[in-house]
């Protein structure tokens, strides 16, 4: 089915904005959203020139009240979304877990699984209204298993693989689909996010091997989102050729 309402999460940058030019080729509308209102105005542009119907909604889904007079206030002919991408999400800080620092992990559980839900909530219920619609979140191998440092990170992304499967169970009755996304090693601006802005840092993680892109994993959101509607990718882990698992990456 073409022309589908998609709407996507932390759509400024990395997974995001990949998911948004990968569905804006395939011919969808899209609702973008995210906290830096000029990047998303920047992004609408880009995409328009290219013949996308775009709307943009500049709010953090940690605010979940925000986030629901948004929804509330979405015009007649956006209210019918047929994919929600859920890919908001960040990590911060690698310190092992009696080190953390609290408000970033007040920051992390807020936003991956607090935000992920608040979406959910506001949006499932009108697909399950018209027995139509497909959830993606976007996971991480990083949910599969800990690795060092991860602790509280890992938490939560064990916490959208547990809140996948508990939807898929609860809309297993309608022609709702749910799709998990487990990317591991992503060439983005995720790390330097991690790392609080140290470049240096950041790049160190990805030495010695090529990591995924953000298009790689956009890749298999669309292919996901236009599976033959008997056909759910429930699950789906991703990972750079020469990485075995979270923790296991070969280095040239």
């Amino acid at each position: 089915m073409m022309d589908k309402i998609v709407f996507i999460t932390g759509a400024t940058s990395g997974i995001g904005l990949a998911c948004a030019r990968k569905f804006a080729a395939n011919g969808d509308k899209l609702i973008l959203t995210g906290r830096n209102e000029s990047r998303l105005a920047e992004i609408r542009k880009e995409l328009m020139q290219k013949g996308t119907e775009v709307l943009t909604l500049a709010f953090d889904v940690r605010d979940r009240e925000q986030a629901a007079r948004f929804m509330d206030d979405l015009p007649a002919e956006w209210k019918n979304i047929d994919v929600l991408v859920n890919n908001a999400g960040l990590a911060l800080g690698l310190e092992p877990e009696y080190e953390g620092n609290l408000d970033d992990w007040e920051t992390m559980i807020d936003t991956n699984i607090k935000g992920l839900l608040t979406m959910t909530r506001l949006i499932v219920p009108g697909m399950v209204e018209r027995n139509s619609g497909h959830v993606i979140n976007v996971g991480s191998v990083a949910g599969d298993a800990a690795y060092a440092g991860g602790n509280v990170y890992c938490a939560t992304k064990a916490a959208v693989k547990a809140l996948s499967d508990g939807l898929r169970i609860d809309v297993a009755h309608t022609a709702i689909r749910v799709t998990n996304l487990k990317p591991g090693l992503v060439e983005t601006n995720f790390s330097n996010i991690r790392f609080h802005g140290d470049s240096e840092r950041a790049a160190n993680v990805y030495k010695g091997v090529k990591p995924l892109t953000g298009d790689d994993i956009a890749d298999v959101a669309v292919y996901a989102a236009n599976a033959p509607a008997h056909v759910q990718i429930a699950e789906v882990l991703i990972l750079a050729t020469h990485q075995a698992s979270g923790s296991v990456i070969s280095r040239k």
